[in-house]
C-alpha cells in the first residue's frame, strides 16, 4: 500500500484520539473508583460529661475517612461492666440526660457515619456507673449555727446575743463589802460568743462604780469589778443588789442590732 500525505495524516489523527480516549477512560474509572467508599472509623467516639443522675452527657463523632456527609447516634444501656446493652428509645440525638432508670448502669454511645457510597458505625467505651446525684452541701455554718466560740462579727440579726450566766465575788454582798467582781456569759444559740461588748451597773445607781465595758474571752466571759459607792445600801433592809446587764456588738446602736439586756440580781446580807 503506498502512502501519501493524506493517509499519514488520518492515520495520525486515529491513534491520536484511541490513546486520549483511553487515557480519559482510566482517568474516570480511577475517580470513580476512589468515590465508592463508604466511611471508616479511625478512632472511635467520645462520652463527655458527669456520671451521676440529672448530668447530660454529651458524645464525639471520634473520626472517620471518606469525608462523612452526616452522624446519627443511638445511645446504648449496659451493665456494670459495660457489657448486656440495649438500645435506649428515642435516644438519637448527641446528648443524652441521665435518670432514674440509668443508675447502676454505664452507657456507650454508637455513631453511624454516612456519605453517599454507604455508612459504618462505632460504638464508644463504656461510661464509668451511674451515680446518684450527690446531696447538695450544706450551706457554710454563719452567724450562730457554727461551732464554739462564735466570733461577734458572725453574729448578725435576727441573731440575738444572750446573758445567760453571771457570778459576784464575794458570793453574798455585805455592807462592808467595798469591791466586787462580776462575770456575765454571753452565748448564741447556747454557743459562747467572743468579743462581745458587756456593760453592767448597779440600780438604783451611786451604789457601786460603773466599770467600763469588758470583752466577752473565748469561753464567752466577761470579768469587771466594782467599788462601792455612798449610795450603797439602797435601804436599810437591802437584801439584793440588782445589776442591769447589756450584752452588745461594737458599732451597733446600744438599742438595736444584736444587743440584748436583762436584770440579774445577787444576795446582800447587811449585817456583814
Amino acid at each position: 500500500m503506498k502512502w501519501n500525505r493524506r493517509s499519514w495524516l488520518g492515520a495520525l489523527f486515529l491513534i491520536t484520539a484511541v490513546a486520549v480516549a483511553g487515557f480519559a477512560g482510566s482517568g474516570a474509572a480511577a475517580d470513580r473508583d476512589s468515590v465508592l467508599a463508604a466511611p471508616v472509623n479511625q478512632t472511635p467516639p467520645t462520652i463527655s460529661g458527669t456520671p451521676t443522675r440529672g448530668s447530660t452527657l454529651t458524645a464525639s463523632t471520634g473520626t472517620w475517612t471518606n469525608n462523612p456527609t452526616s452522624y446519627a447516634y443511638q445511645w446504648r444501656r449496659c451493665d456494670s461492666t459495660g457489657g448486656s446493652c440495649s438500645n435506649i428509645g428515642g435516644a438519637t440525638s448527641r446528648t443524652y440526660e441521665l435518670r432514674n432508670v440509668d443508675v447502676g448502669n454505664t452507657l456507650r454511645v454508637r455513631v453511624t457515619a454516612r456519605n453517599a457510597d454507604g455508612s459504618a458505625s462505632a460504638t464508644s467505651v463504656p461510661t464509668a456507673v451511674i451515680q446518684q446525684r450527690a446531696a447538695p452541701a450544706p450551706p457554710p455554718a454563719v452567724g450562730c449555727a457554727g461551732n464554739a466560740p462564735i466570733p461577734i462579727a458572725a453574729v448578725t440579726p435576727p441573731e440575738r446575743l444572750l446573758v445567760d450566766g453571771q457570778s459576784i465575788a464575794p458570793s453574798v454582798v455585805g455592807r462592808n463589802t467595798q469591791r466586787l467582781t462580776l462575770r456575765f456569759r454571753v452565748t448564741c444559740r447556747g454557743k459562747a460568743v467572743q468579743g462581745a461588748l458587756v456593760y453592767a451597773t448597779a440600780v438604783p445607781f451611786n451604789q457601786f462604780t460603773v466599770p467600763a465595758e469588758a470583752t466577752t474571752g473565748a469561753d464567752g466571759w466577761a470579768t469587771m469589778s466594782m467599788n462601792q459607792l455612798s449610795g450603797y445600801p439602797a435601804t436599810p433592809s437591802q437584801q439584793l443588789l440588782v445589776v442591769f446587764v447589756r450584752a452588745r456588738k461594737a458599732g451597733e446602736p446600744l438599742l438595736g442590732g444584736v444587743s440584748t439586756r436583762r436584770l440579774v440580781s445577787f444576795p446582800v446580807d447587811l449585817r456583814r
